[in-house]
């Protein structure tokens, strides 16, 4: 598939319900509005295709955009053209899409690193969504890395901006269920800052209450272990 007939394809399945949609989430009005689930079905039939998700990338379209994390190679980016990438983050659904996408490659702990300390709401957030991903799926790093992070969370989350700090609310509970201590420390953060002010524009979503969040996904892996032994 190439560029002009993947965009026939998204504008194909484009809805004036799902733009309506999207809007209310922040995305700006250069998109077709085509639902997660006719994404990741084209995505599936595309396969892995690097060029053609760069020229996705490249026209500034939301739906292609989220299509082109689909169906890049996580192994075929460098990291400047992360950061290249990640300069045109616009709104949360793409910001967590690329962070998913950048989490598959070889610099995710790097740009975790960098740009959860970036005064940019997109690049801030992708960069606590990635210190969340490694929370919860690279055994390798040691808590004491998590812990620094923790008290970075604790210091400063109420004055970061709107949408980071939903991104470290979230690397707070993705911390606080990563081990036995890492949950007690993640719980102690939780009540330190308490509730966690986020607004979500003209939608019905919330902000998880941390402690409340950690608790329940603690007790639901506690319970599944005991039924499998």
């Amino acid at each position: 598939m190439n560029l002009n007939s993947a965009l026939r394809e998204l504008k194909r399945h484009g809805t004036a319900q799902n733009r309506k949609v999207y809007r209310r989430h922040g995305v700006g009005e250069n998109m077709y509005g085509v639902s997660f689930g006719d994404l990741r079905a084209l995505a599936k039939q595309i396969k892995t295709d690097h060029v053609l998700a760069v020229q996705l990338w490249a026209t500034g379209n939301h739906d292609a955009q989220v299509l082109a994390t689909l169906i890049a190679d996580p192994d075929q980016f460098d990291a400047k053209m992360l950061d290249a990438w990640a300069k045109d983050l616009s709104n949360t659904t793409i910001t967590d899409e690329f962070a998913g996408l950048v989490a598959r490659t070889p610099y995710r702990q790097k740009k975790a690193e960098k740009w959860h300390k970036a005064q940019g709401e997109w690049i801030g957030r992708a960069g606590w969504h990635l210190i969340g991903q490694l929370a919860l799926h690279d055994a390798a790093l040691p808590d004491s890395y998590f812990e620094g992070h923790l008290n970075e969370i604790a210091t400063s989350i109420h004055t970061r901006k709107n949408r980071v700090r939903e991104a470290m609310n979230g690397a707070l509970i993705a911390i606080g269920i990563r081990d036995e201590h890492l949950q007690d420390k993640a719980l102690e953060v939780a009540q330190l800052i308490g509730p966690v002010e986020v607004d979500h524009g003209e939608t019905n979503c919330r902000t998880p209450d941390a402690t409340t969040y950690i608790l329940k996904t603690i007790a639901r892996k506690q319970h599944k272990s005991t039924k499998v032994t």
